[in-house]
C-alpha cells in the first residue's frame, strides 16, 4: 500500500492530550502548550486534556500512563524537560514506558533544529517519540521555536498517519 493510500485511510482528526513539563509555568503562562493547542485546533484536531506537571518523574509518568490508558486519547504531546540539566527528566521517564520508539522523530528534529533554527546547540536536544498502548507520544523541547518547528514540520504532517498505523 502506498503512502498516499495510508494517509487517505487515516482518521479525519486526532484526539490529543498536551502535557507541559515545567517547574515554573502555569496554564496562563504556558506559551508552548498553548501553541501546540492552537496548531492542533487549527488543523482540525481535538484537545482532550492540557495539563502542566513539575519536572518530577512520578508526575510525568502518571500523566503519560493515564493518557495512554484513556479511551479518548490517541496522541500525547509533551513539551519541556528534554534538555540536559539535572531537572530535565522527561526523556528518562517516558522512554522506558514506550512499547516502540519512533527514532526518526528525534533524528529529523535535531537535523531541522541544526539547519533551520539553533545551529550546533541542537546536539543538546533529546526530543523523542514512541508508542504506548496504541497511543502515540511525542516529546519536544519547551521553547516555542522548538515546538513550532516540531509541530509544523514533523508532528502535524504525520499525526493522523501515526494514529492510523497504531489502530491496525
Amino acid at each position: 500500500m502506498s503512502l498516499i493510500e495510508h494517509k487517505t485511510e487515516a482518521p479525519e482528526f486526532v484526539r490529543c492530550k498536551i502535557i507541559t513539563v515545567s517547574d515554573t509555568r502555569t496554564l496562563e503562562t504556558d506559551k508552548s502548550g498553548h501553541l501546540i493547542k492552537d496548531l492542533l485546533l487549527d488543523a482540525g484536531h481535538q484537545i482532550v486534556n492540557h495539563v502542566i506537571v513539575k519536572d518530577e518523574v512520578s508526575q510525568i509518568r502518571d500523566e503519560v500512563i493515564s493518557g495512554s490508558k484513556a479511551e479518548d486519547v490517541e496522541m500525547i504531546l509533551l513539551n519541556g524537560g528534554t534538555g540536559i540539566s539535572q531537572r530535565d527528566v522527561t526523556i528518562e521517564t517516558i522512554v522506558p514506558l514506550f512499547d516502540k520508539e519512533i527514532v526518526g522523530f528525534g533524528e529529523i528534529f535535531r537535523h531541522l533544529s541544526y539547519t533551520e533554527d539553533i545551529g550546533s546547540a541542537a546536539i543538546m536536544s533529546r526530543a523523542v517519540a514512541g508508542t504506548r498502548n496504541r497511543t502515540g507520544i511525542f516529546a519536544m523541547p519547551g521553547s516555542t521555536g522548538a515546538v513550532r518547528l516540531a509541530m509544523q514540520k514533523l508532528v502535524l504532517p504525520e499525526l493522523q498517519h501515526v494514529v492510523r498505523e497504531l489502530k491496525k
